[in-house]
């Protein structure tokens, strides 16, 4: 197995501890395991990319350990009443149906390749969790949760976007 795809692999593992270092109310440790886990991100497609060591697993697994460890955070957001569950429901309703059309056109033996908009929306929501959960450590300073919360909000419309970008983009798909 080479580099990155062990990368992709300790993002997957560190959720667990992130989630129960969130759940003890251990904000710095978990903002450490978060920020951690995201940089792996980063390193591992840099890499594979610049090694030539791109494989079906990291294809497939790089984004689902994005998403995990992402949600993750968001599901807790939740839990501490940080966002809102209409929130997350939208994100994963534009995680569906991407999956979907995905799902479709490599039946027919087509990729659908990530767009740039969609990296903006990853690249935004672990900026805002990371925010956030800076802002619940350091709750004498509330400007800070403010800001995460905006940098949530603006991660949520580029979600949208990035959907609807996504989806026009590709609509050959539904004819498939």
């Amino acid at each position: 197995m080479n580099l990155p795809n062990k990368l992709t692999i300790a993002r997957m593992i560190a959720v667990p501890f992130f989630i129960a270092a969130f759940m003890l109310g251990m904000y710095p440790a978990a903002l450490v395991i978060f920020c951690a886990a995201s940089i792996t991100d980063y390193f591992d497609g840099k890499i594979a990319r610049s090694q030539n060591l791109v494989t079906n697993f990291g294809k497939i697994m790089d984004p689902l350990a994005d998403k995990i460890l992402v949600y993750s955070a968001l599901c807790l957001f939740i839990e501490t009443d940080t966002i809102e569950a209409w929130m997350l429901i939208i994100i994963l309703a534009r995680e569906f149906i991407v999956a979907g059309m995905r799902t479709v056109a490599a039946s027919e033996g087509r990729v659908l390749a990530a767009g740039m908009s969609g990296k903006i929306k990853t690249v935004l929501q672990m900026i805002s969790v990371i925010v956030m959960m800076a802002g619940l450590w350091l709750s004498d300073y509330p400007v800070i949760m403010t800001v995460g919360y905006y940098i949530f909000i603006a991660s949520l419309i580029m979600t949208i976007y990035s959907g609807c970008e996504y989806v026009i983009q590709n609509k050959d798909v539904f004819s498939m």
